[in-house]
């Protein structure tokens, strides 16, 4: 059974930085595209970042980009996401996805449960 679990998430302050970790279990990472999404309330799922499988190429959503690092260790079976300047509109519950590609959330197969972050201004 696939899990992704997602932390690192919570309260931070307009400015500030934080970094999500996706610890998964149940399949080998390494084999596999590793991706965050996001969804703020009242708004779509979209995607925020994603790695490719050998870490060799990674994309950003343009909301994110240059202030966003996403990376991997795949002896720890973790992904991360860096996030900073973080600003308000940046409040969403954060996802983790794998095995997928681009940042469309339909072309992700397997979710994490999803962990809050919240900016305060």
């Amino acid at each position: 059974q696939v899990q992704l679990e997602e932390s690192g998430g919570g309260l931070v302050q307009e400015g500030g930085s934080l970094r999500l970790y996706c610890k998964a279990s149940g399949i080998t990472s390494i084999y596999y595209n590793m991706g965050w999404f996001r969804q703020a309330p009242g708004k779509e799922r979209e995607g925020v970042s994603y790695i490719t499988a050998d870490g060799g190429s990674t994309n950003y959503a343009d909301s994110v980009k240059g202030r966003s690092t996403i990376s991997r260790d795949d002896a720890k079976n973790t992904v991360y996401l860096e996030i900073n300047s973080l600003k308000p509109q940046d409040t969403a519950i954060y996802y983790c996805a794998a095995r997928g590609h681009g940042l469309r959330p339909s072309a992700w197969m397997y979710w994490g449960q999803g962990i809050q972050v919240t900016v305060s201004s």
